[in-house]
């Protein structure tokens, strides 16, 4: 595990989760965010640990103007188009859209410290989902190709930050009046691992489809 001052150094843009499951990370503009289970949203303690979270320095290659989008589902087909457009499908990509949203169905949660306790468990206890619209922000979106699923769940990750960094969570359903893409492929990855015993003591690839979805998109 490692400290957010520690990812700082590792890039400027992701997501992740906080030690304990305790909230939702959002990383922007060098910053790193805590969204609480309420949908409030405070600067991460740099002493804070993190078990998880995907960072890159972002310096975006494209940039995509586009309009009304009504679902989440609609947003990632289109995402996913442009980065085929760039035959980008088996790349990482980082992605930063500024817009005007009339609704973000998001959730956080507050931490659980139970040990070898599946995510979606630790969710299905301590998570709470909330409405924001009529809102101007940011979503950070993280794509992991087919191949890669095991290091991260493959597709579209998104978290969301208020353009006032007073509201944000995990995205479940998103639907935006406008907004401008920003897309920054990723080439190369490290990847650090704990060195703790308890970590050889995990199952790291019990997690069905079903369960994923219903971490991801609050489905069953």
């Amino acid at each position: 595990m490692i400290t957010v001052e520690e990812l700082l150094r590792h890039g400027n843009l992701g997501l992740g989760t906080f030690e304990d499951v305790d909230g939702e990370m959002i990383v922007l503009d060098g910053k790193c965010y805590r969204a609480k289970d309420n949908g409030d949203v405070v600067l991460a303690e740099y002493e804070r640990g993190i078990p998880f979270a995907s960072v890159c320095n972002f310096q975006p290659s494209r940039s995509e103007e586009f309009g009304n989008m009504n679902t989440i589902d609609q947003l990632k087909e289109w995402l996913t188009i442009c980065i085929e457009e760039d035959f980008g499908l088996n790349s990482m990509y980082a992605v930063r859209i500024n817009g005007e949203f009339s609704k973000v169905d998001a959730r956080s949660e507050s931490g659980t410290c139970a040990h070898h306790l599946t995510l979606k468990d630790a969710l299905s206890v301590t998570q709470k989902a909330f409405v924001f619209e009529n809102i101007k922000g940011s979503l950070v979106c993280v794509y992991y190709p087919d191949y890669m699923d095991g290091i991260n769940a493959a597709g579209w990750h998104m978290h969301f930050l208020s353009e006032d960094a007073k509201n944000g969570g995990h995205v479940f359903d998103v639907s935006i009046t406008c907004g401008n893409a920003d897309f920054c492929r990723i080439t190369s990855l490290e990847i650090q691992i704990p060195d703790s015993p308890a970590f050889d003591t995990y199952a790291l690839k019990g997690a069905s489809q079903e369960e994923i979805k219903s971490v991801e998109q609050g489905k069953t």
